[in-house]
């Protein structure tokens, strides 16, 4: 995934209408770049004891940052002036907050911290009718649609159920498959904010 994310977010952030929306943009991408790009050397790697933990560390503390970074194009473009700045302030704060959790407490248990993540997700529930004004029944739709697919993946790797095939495609991968789709769901509603 993260070749696609990069030349995806490449695409996006060279053709979005201003300037605003161009860093807005880029951050979001580079958020999205750090997440698939940790999280594969992470996951296919064969690391010692180590480089493992280290590694956990930051992919678990990504999660917080792709959310952050996912807020940010949506609110720059879609909130108006104070109201932006307030989440947006809100947004990395609890972003910032939560990875010095994940990176200072890599141990603590999944039922603590996967709540975290899809509560940060979910902050954007009060300025759902601001983006729907601004931007439109589908790219509501597909705010929307992201966070319930992320959300859902959060309570598979929370419950670690379904698990259809533990050795080839389990609760982990079921997990992953629903993190892929909500980037995307999320990815086009951004395009269709920033083009």
């Amino acid at each position: 995934m993260f070749p696609a994310v990069l030349v995806s977010g490449i695409f996006l952030t060279a053709l979005a209408d201003t300037t605003e929306g161009r860093v807005a943009c880029a951050v979001y991408t580079l958020s999205a770049c750090l997440l698939f790009g940790v999280s594969a050397l992470y996951h296919r790697g064969n690391w010692g004891p180590r480089a493992t933990a280290v590694l956990r560390r930051l992919d678990h503390a990504n999660i917080f940052l792709i959310i952050a970074g996912t807020y940010t194009p949506l609110t720059i473009l879609l909130l108006p002036d104070g109201t932006r700045e307030a989440l947006l302030w809100a947004v990395w704060g609890a972003a910032i907050a939560g990875i010095a959790f994940r990176v200072l407490w890599v141990g603590a248990p999944r039922w603590l911290y996967t709540p975290c993540y899809i509560a940060m997700g979910w902050a954007a529930v009060f300025f759902l009718p601001d983006f729907m004004r601004a931007g439109g029944v589908a790219v509501l739709v597909l705010v929307i649609a992201g966070g319930l697919l992320y959300s859902a993946g959060g309570v598979i790797y929370a419950l670690k159920r379904p698990n259809p095939s533990p050795r080839f495609f389990g609760f982990h991968e079921v997990f992953h498959s629903f993190t892929l789709a909500a980037f995307v769901t999320h990815y086009v509603s951004i395009l269709l904010i920033a083009l």
